[in-house]
């Protein structure tokens, strides 16, 4: 019986397809129970940190944002990427408590950045939708922005398509209570969902993150071409600011400017980086100019 209950969460994993039990499947089921153990035990020591990856105008070079990343230290294995972790703690809840932390860390680190030009960045948390089904959750944003003092027009939160797809109120009422706090919604990964473009309409997005997939080739892929222009132009006639994530040369760069994306980000300009090493960067601005002929 356990055997089979082993190969039924599997096959539930795998999108309800069936599967029969082998023994490599304990393996990774024990593999599994000891990181759900340890990943239990890190949320009790701090063992996460957060790393920022800077988001630019793309026409000044100010960095006006950020996005906060997740990354585990852990003690013996050192650096667990998240692609690792961050699944397992969706399946186990835990992506819950693992939230309010990373949530409460960036607004303490947001609302002690420098300000370069005037300008004190903002910063950009993902959501889980199961944060967002919990009804706390809007207390926890309250409570996070009132012990950091970070404005709430300084913070963003980053939710999926897919939390859009169900339609359901309680979602909208959450995200509705979270724009009247000021804070702004973003659609991360914007374009890889299978959704009509109705919810732009019904929820209180603010801003739109166009993937990666489609900036990668945009130079030399003419349908991407197309729709990352079609995104920009919807997104200026409905009032949205728009992000290119993943710019990785200058010819991207270029192309964006050309037609007049707001915000930029990707190692072109910068990985992810502590928040030590982001104090550093914040008194820079990023030289347009220069980086069109850099080699990076």
């Amino acid at each position: 019986m356990k055997n089979a209950d082993t190969a039924m969460s599997i096959a539930k994993r795998q999108d309800n397809t069936y599967r029969f039990f082998t023994q490599d499947m304990d393996t990774e089921a024990r593999l599994r129970h000891d990181l759900e153990i340890e990943l239990r035990s890190a949320l009790n020591t701090q063992q996460f940190v957060l790393y920022y990856q800077p988001i630019y105008d793309p026409f000044s070079g100010i960095q006006l944002s950020t996005e906060a990343l997740v990354r585990w230290i852990h003690p013996e294995k050192g650096l667990i990427p998240p692609d690792h972790f961050i699944p397992l703690a969706e399946e186990t809840q835990l992506i819950v408590p693992l939230g309010s932390q990373i949530l409460f860390q960036a607004c303490k680190d947001a609302a002690n950045w420098p300000e370069n030009e005037g300008i004190q960045p903002s910063v950009a948390v993902n959501i889980s939708s199961q944060q967002l089904y919990r009804s706390d959750i809007i207390q926890t944003v309250k409570y996070a922005l009132e012990i950091s003092g970070l404005p709430p027009e300084r913070l963003d939160l980053e939710i999926t398509e897919s939390v859009l797809l169900s339609d359901d109120t309680a979602v909208m009422d959450t995200l509705q209570a979270i724009r009247k706090l000021g804070v702004g919604i973003s659609i991360d990964d914007f374009g890889t969902g299978y959704s009509s473009l109705s919810y732009l309409k019904k929820f209180p997005v603010t801003k739109l993150k166009i993937d990666r997939s489609f900036i990668a080739d945009i130079t030399e892929d003419t349908d991407d071409r197309t729709l990352v222009q079609a995104i920009l132009a919807m997104a200026k006639g409905m009032g949205l600011t728009v992000v290119a994530e993943g710019v990785e040369d200058a010819e991207q760069l270029e192309f964006l400017r050309e037609h007049r994306c707001d915000l930029v980000q990707g190692y072109f300009f910068s990985r992810p980086i502590p928040n030590e090493e982001l104090h550093e960067l914040l008194d820079l601005s990023f030289e347009i100019s220069e980086a069109e002929d850099s080699e990076k």
